[in-house]
């Protein structure tokens, strides 16, 4: 398990995986000049459950895996994949990536609302402040009072926060449905059962046609399915048997930050002085989320899919 601290090896992966996560929001905007967004969807999953397949075939085995939990992991990947990412992928066109990666990363403070309902404990005065700080922050983002061509897009605001609701509530699910020893595996058949209902949907849209051969469209399926879905999911899983979950946790509010980091220094996005107090508020209340994790029975809340 190893030393369960901070080294130099866990800190590269760790920032590698921050990048991997954040780069993603860059290259759906990429990806999404080419191909429809649920189309983009299901080749980011299915890329992505084909390179997790990989990595739990050379994975050392944890423990029995019945066809019980198969079947429940692939029904759990409806929500935590295919609703999930269809949400944020068809709402992305709208928003530049910084913001869109705030306002999906208010994940944990939904976690922090749906923990006690479904695992038990009780949220103290600190968590509510928390969670208090990041909603006011997201309201100081999307700035819903504004008029004219400053209005919000509220639409795809709406669907970007549900897909973090979508996500948290499925993590919740998970957390009570498969103990911690499953949680890889689990992983890995939600990915699969999200592919599916994705290739579904993408075909009774009618969104299913032939991708582009541009080198662009597959360097961003690449990037988003091997090393923003794969290779981060990997990371994860190995650090999370050197380094405390909670740390994890604490530091999630690096994903966004650097997601925004690069959308201004990328993609030239631009954010008034109003809206930069609200990503500083939201960054707070997930950092203070982290951490102060809810103490419950079942442990820490391990996020079931990536961003």
């Amino acid at each position: 398990m190893g030393s369960r601290e901070w080294g130099v090896g866990s800190s590269t992966l760790f920032a590698l995986m921050v990048l991997a996560w954040a780069g993603n929001y860059l290259f759906v905007r990429i990806g999404e000049g080419y191909v429809a967004p649920l189309w983009l969807a299901t080749l980011r999953a299915g890329v992505g459950a084909a390179g997790v397949g990989a990595y739990l075939a050379l994975r050392p085995r944890t423990g029995g895996f019945s066809w019980t939990d198969r079947r429940d992991a692939l029904l759990l990947g409806i929500p935590n994949t295919a609703v999930f990412l269809g949400l944020w992928f068809a709402a992305a066109p709208a928003i530049p990536p910084g913001q869109t990666a705030v306002v999906v990363y208010t994940f944990p403070l939904w976690v922090a609302l749906f923990t006690p309902s479904a695992l038990g404990g009780r949220l103290e005065r600190r968590h509510w402040g928390a969670v208090a700080l990041g909603f006011a922050g997201v309201v100081l983002v999307s700035q819903p009072w504004a008029t004219g061509a400053a209005r919000p897009p509220i639409v795809p605001l709406a669907e970007l926060l549900l897909a973090a609701v979508c996500w948290a509530a499925t993590t919740v699910t998970f957390q009570r449905r498969f103990a911690p020893a499953a949680l890889a595996q689990a992983n890995g058949y939600q990915l699969l059962g999200g592919t599916a209902a994705l290739l579904a949907a993408s075909f009774m849209l009618r969104e299913a046609v032939v991708p582009s051969a541009a080198p662009a469209l597959w360097m961003s399926v690449a990037w988003l399915g091997l090393f923003g879905t794969a290779f981060a999911y990997a990371v994860w899983f190995f650090l999370l048997g050197t380094v405390h979950a909670s740390v994890l946790s604490t530091y999630s509010f690096l994903v966004p930050l650097t997601a925004l980091v690069l959308s201004v220094a990328l993609e030239g996005e631009r954010l008034g002085v109003i809206q930069v107090a609200g990503v500083a508020l939201v960054l707070v209340g997930i950092y203070l989320v982290g951490r102060h994790p809810l103490p419950h029975p079942g442990g820490p809340v391990l996020p079931t899919a990536r961003s």
